[in-house]
């Protein structure tokens, strides 16, 4: 691929191959039988009102009406991401609300770009992503593509999105390693400031300049799973605590948890993050109301 190499804000990149990926598999600790997590049932009906509303659909997707717009976060509503299997279905049926009118995607990871997905949504949608995700989307026949820089924002009707750095990585084929860009989305509606960190590992530096340029974060949506074991995936995925530092630094009115429960992608027990983020919130006396982790399925208004 004629495209630049991309790096983090720090000029790093994840750097474990296969090598590791070999050693981790074969040391993983067998998977937890049965798990399901907190679900409720949403049969659409509030997402398709005009109320500003949030809906956690599961792992790093959800559904955002801010500025009139539906919006939808890296949206998988597919069973599977390659062998790994849903824990539960999607919070609610893709066929239960309105076409999203505005569709981001901040990375081009299996678990977060889902091109089985991205054909229900169909063409009409726009899709806003990083820089050299575009062609990945144009080949499944998506065509209303915005891709963004760092820093840089398209506005569509009263929303504004602006893609801001992440401290991660991207690979999609054996060929394009770090080719295409990542990111999360600020996401600046008359009605709310929403920030969607897509996936990330824990970098002051990150945080401390998206708080510099967007001072007045009302939701925070932040990964708070995937982080064992840390040798591997620290350099990618952020652990319950670092969240909790996260939100700190950003200075946002609300963190709102995501990225844990829906897929077992890595070796810690999948109840694990929610209690480890609730007692860092207890041990940090931080006001309970200021913290959401939703069922999945859970719609809110903003």
């Amino acid at each position: 691929m004629d495209v630049p190499l991309y790096k983090n804000l720090d000029g790093t990149t994840p750097d474990k191959g296969l090598g590791d990926a070999l050693k981790w598999h074969f040391s993983r600790p067998r998977a937890e039988q049965g798990f399901v997590p907190p679900q409720v049932a949403n049969d659409g009906t509030r997402i398709a009102s005009a109320e500003p509303t949030l809906t956690w659909v599961g792992h790093a997707t959800w559904l955002m009406r801010l500025g009139g717009k539906l919006i939808a976060t890296d949206p998988i509503w597919s069973p599977r991401v390659g062998p790994i299997k849903r824990t539960c279905p999607p919070g609610v049926a893709l066929e239960s609300v309105p076409t999203p009118d505005i569709v981001t995607v901040s990375h081009s990871h299996y678990d977060h770009l889902d091109i089985p997905t991205l054909r229900r949504i169909g063409p009409s949608a726009l899709y806003v992503v990083p820089k050299d995700v575009g062609p990945v989307l144009q080949r499944a026949g998506l065509t209303r593509i915005v891709e963004l820089d760092w820093w840089e924002t398209h506005i569509e009707g009263d929303v504004a999105i602006t893609l801001v750095p992440a401290q991660h990585w991207s690979i999609r084929f054996p060929w394009d390693r770090n080719r295409r860009l990542w990111g999360g989305f600020i996401y600046q509606a008359p009605q709310a400031t929403a920030y969607h960190a897509g996936d990330t590992a824990f970098s002051e530096e990150v945080f401390s300049r998206i708080a510099a340029r967007f001072p007045s974060i009302d939701y925070a949506l932040l990964p708070i799973g995937a982080y064992e074991p840390a040798w591997f995936m620290q350099a990618q995925h952020m652990g319950p605590e670092e969240a909790g530092r996260a939100w700190e630094i950003l200075q946002a009115r609300i963190l709102v948890a995501m990225h844990w429960g829906t897929f077992r992608l890595t070796d810690e027990p999948m109840t694990e993050p929610p209690e480890r983020l609730r007692t860092y919130w207890k041990d940090r006396d931080h006001d309970p109301n200021r913290l959401w982790i939703f069922p999945i399925g859970e719609t809110r208004p903003l």
